[in-house]
């Protein structure tokens, strides 16, 4: 087992590298297929949100050799970046260069305990957001679904959504009301003196989107209108806020009316461009129009910026709003750190437990095969009409010399090389009740009884 993380976010790449990383929803599936298809991959999870794209792996550490053709035995974690790099850069078809200086990488109880810190959101632009709780749930639900989970990140990540529960719990991680979407509305809270006055053209249905018309509700505001490419799902998220649903497609006659615009899809390609905001402000008379695109990639062209009457804020813009809020969950974040280190070292607990299942099953396994091996030299004994007593004992005398056998073979060579580890080990597993100095005469008795 060796796990793996490869990653980029908003500390690492700018907004620019990652909308060309993020998987949107239609081709996380088959990007999952893809990766999972490299021969040492045994599990895999990717998680791909706005701020970033994280890929998660169980290698199998004797196979990876033949990816690259070495013959070492002691891959290293570049090693190990450089072939999940290859595979990212490939699959968006980006120079593999350019994104190996955006990405870094964790291994072993370092993954665990980034997956732990993300959960929690304490690796957030936000610190402490909770929805990238849910958007990890996802990911790890669809690697589910498509059969790419096993031992090693099935038990990483439930014991990651398990911390995330406890520091949601037992801290003031989540007390504050910050968030993309809080930070949205109080830039807008910043540049309009009277929010609840204002209309709002907010695009798109989802979760942010959700957040962002409850904070303005929460504000006042009463005029806002939802766009979206499916007129259920605008009406749905409208009929929560006493709003107006609309199609994308009369976009152009809400932004004539719009004051601010926040969008948030998940769209590849842009959905307003320079010339229709351009249309818009001079329907408006060029009354100022602020934009906020919270989107990666983004909804909006760049060159709306470029507007004299349009203040477009993309989501690394809002960076500054957000940090107001941090400083609040710093002492939050500290205690959430202690809850975390507690959750690596339970996750390691839980893997030794795994070896010694797996030890267990194999040792039982290994006394199944000699009864039945012995037990069947017995019955053909007895349909020869030997004497049940003489075939009893045959049968004991064989169980024993075999269970024996090997543990026999170890001490003595554990003895002649004064490893006295072994013989009291081995006193602790059979729980024997006689001292150590006496191992010795067993084993020589031994030599008698062994199983050649």
């Amino acid at each position: 087992m060796a796990l793996v993380l490869v990653g980029i976010n908003h500390t690492t790449a700018s907004i620019a590298l990652r909308e060309k990383v993020a998987f949107p929803p239609e081709n996380l599936t088959k990007a999952l297929k893809q990766i999972s298809d490299l021969d040492p991959v045994k599990e895999a999870v990717i998680v791909s949100t706005c701020n970033r794209t994280e890929i998660y792996l169980d290698f199998v550490e004797t196979k990876l050799l033949s990816i690259a053709g070495e013959q070492s035995q002691n891959r290293s974690l570049v090693d190990h970046q450089q072939v999940v790099t290859q595979w990212l850069s490939g699959f968006h078809q980006l120079d593999e260069g350019e994104l190996g200086k955006s990405c870094y990488a964790y291994a072993g109880d370092d993954v665990v305990r980034h997956l732990m810190k993300v959960s929690c959101g304490l690796d957030s632009m936000v610190l402490g957001e909770p929805q990238i709780l849910g958007q990890i749930k996802s990911a790890f639900a669809v690697s589910k679904d498509l059969v790419l989970i096993g031992p090693a990140l099935g038990r990483a990540f439930q014991e990651a959504f398990s911390i995330a529960k406890l520091v949601r719990t037992d801290t003031a991680i989540g007390e504050n009301p910050v968030s993309v979407a809080y930070a949205a509305v109080t830039l807008a809270g910043r540049i309009f003196s009277d929010l609840a006055s204002l209309n709002v053209l907010l695009i798109g249905a989802g979760r942010t989107i959700e957040l962002v018309a409850k904070h303005l509700a929460d504000k006042g505001v009463t005029n806002m209108t939802v766009a979206n490419r499916t007129l259920d799902n605008a009406l749905e998220l409208a009929a929560k806020f006493s709003a107006k649903g609309v199609l994308l497609s009369d976009m152009p006659e809400q932004l004539v009316k719009a004051d601010v615009v926040v969008s948030s899809t998940n769209s590849q390609l842009p959905l307003l461009g320079k010339g229709a905001v351009e249309r818009a402000l001079k329907q408006r008379r060029h009354k100022p129009m602020l934009l906020v695109d919270l989107a990666v990639p983004r909804d909006i062209e760049q060159e709306v910026g470029e507007i004299a009457d349009a203040y477009l804020y993309s989501i690394d813009d809002i960076s500054e709003v957000i940090e107001d809020g941090v400083k609040s969950r710093e002492e939050a974040a500290d205690q959430a750190k202690s809850i975390i280190e507690r959750g690596v070292e339970e996750y390691r607990k839980q893997l030794k437990s795994l070896d010694a299942v797996s030890t267990l099953r194999a040792f039982r396994d290994k006394a199944d095969s000699i009864k039945k091996q012995e037990l069947e030299k017995a019955l053909k004994s007895l349909e020869k009409g030997d004497s049940p007593e003489s075939v009893l004992s045959s049968l004991a005398r064989g169980i024993t010399n075999k269970l024996i056998h090997s543990p026999s073979v170890v001490m003595k060579k554990a003895s002649a090389e004064g490893r006295e580890d072994v013989l009291k080990l081995t006193h602790e597993l059979y729980d024997l009740g006689f001292d150590r100095g006496d191992v010795s005469s067993v084993i020589s008795e031994s030599d008698e009884s062994d199983e050649c």
